[in-house]
């Protein structure tokens, strides 16, 4: 682990986690069928999520993308939708990880859920302008 790590974890613990909460969205009721539209490589997808996860704890730097494009232009992702994605993330850490580090990338997790709700609020408004946070 590098010395920088926001907090101790191994790449294949980050791995685990993914690979576990991805299950897990493959039978959510809500959740499903949004990432079912988008994604039709599974082993591709979580690679890539892994990587980002890798970026954003370990600080490592193979991670090439740019979340807040990818969930603007899928279309169908909407504000409310970071709730039900963290609550099964957060289920999944506490079920896979210590305490401590559940804690952790739950924290960050919330963080950043924040910062792609925020982003997608500015296209989801009605025709007033109200925000449309659902």
């Amino acid at each position: 682990m590098s010395p920088l790590a926001r907090f101790a974890i191994s790449p294949a613990e980050i791995d685990s986690v993914i690979a576990t909460f991805y299950a897990a969205v493959r039978n959510h009721p809500t959740l499903a069928p949004i990432f079912a539209s988008h994604v039709t490589d599974w082993p591709a997808h979580e690679a890539k999520i892994a990587l980002f996860w890798r970026n954003a704890i370990l600080l490592e730097r193979g991670y090439d993308g740019n979340p807040m494009a990818v969930h603007k232009a899928a279309g169908n992702v909407h504000p409310g939708m970071f709730d039900p994605w963290l609550a099964l993330f957060d289920a999944t850490l506490t079920r896979e990880l210590p305490p401590d580090t559940a804690q952790a990338w739950s924290a960050l997790a919330h963080r950043i859920g924040r910062g792609l709700r925020y982003g997608l609020v500015d296209g989801a408004k009605t025709a007033s302008g109200v925000p449309l946070l659902r």
